[in-house]
């Protein structure tokens, strides 16, 4: 199992100083293994309850600024938590795992875990917890100015920031940006006329 050592080393790393000890704690106070795994697009972290293992296992992915980092750290551990107290029945993002997430939210929505700019929409955010702080354009885009820079990503843009009608790549692809349907908007790859359904929050670089 991961030791307090190892994740001590881990959590210094990757998450804000302020709220390294109460990470520790919550860990202390339901062991799990925690893994810091390369980046998947589909999702920031993962928690599966597995019903036949004692010690169930939460991954996190490595890019992720510290303050992302930490917020998805208590979203798995909520959903550990939940199963713990509730087993596999429930709606994995259901009234139960939303009152665990904001109970173990509070003690860090403060301003010496987090910056100003992050935490006001975050305590919004906390009011009724989505399954994805993605799903937040406010949230995501106060989130993402504290992420790590490099030359490959220093010209992308939101989707959502982008002109309708105006072409971007994403995927090595040309697409064209039509009308916004809630969270996704709807874009038109060039090339064969197909159209999309893609991510409001989308990182695309404008053409």
């Amino acid at each position: 199992m991961t030791s307090k050592e190892q994740l001590t080393k881990l959590f210094e790393k990757h998450i804000p100083l302020g709220a390294v000890s109460y990470c520790i704690s919550l860990w202390e106070r339901t062991p799990f293994f925690f893994k810091v795994q390369k980046p998947r697009s589909s999702k920031f972290g993962d928690f599966r309850y597995q019903r036949d293992r004692k010690i169930q296992t939460i991954t996190i992915n490595s890019d992720l600024n510290v303050f992302q980092f930490v917020l998805t750290y208590i979203h798995e551990v909520a959903h550990l938590r939940t199963f713990e107290k509730f087993g596999s029945t429930l709606a994995p993002h259901g009234m139960e795992w939303k009152n665990e997430f904001q109970k173990l939210m509070s003690p860090i929505l403060i301003d010496s875990v987090f910056p100003k700019d992050i935490l006001i929409p975050l305590r919004t955010h906390m009011l009724n917890p989505s399954a994805s702080s993605a799903r937040d354009l406010f949230l995501m885009k106060e989130m993402s100015k504290y992420d790590l820079k490099s030359d490959s990503k220093s010209d992308l843009i939101f989707l959502s920031d982008l002109l309708p009608g105006k072409e971007f790549l994403l995927t090595g692809r040309i697409f064209k940006k039509g009308e916004t349907r809630r969270t996704r908007i709807v874009c038109e790859e060039v090339k064969s006329g197909r159209k999309y359904l893609v991510s409001r929050l989308a990182k695309v670089k404008p053409i």
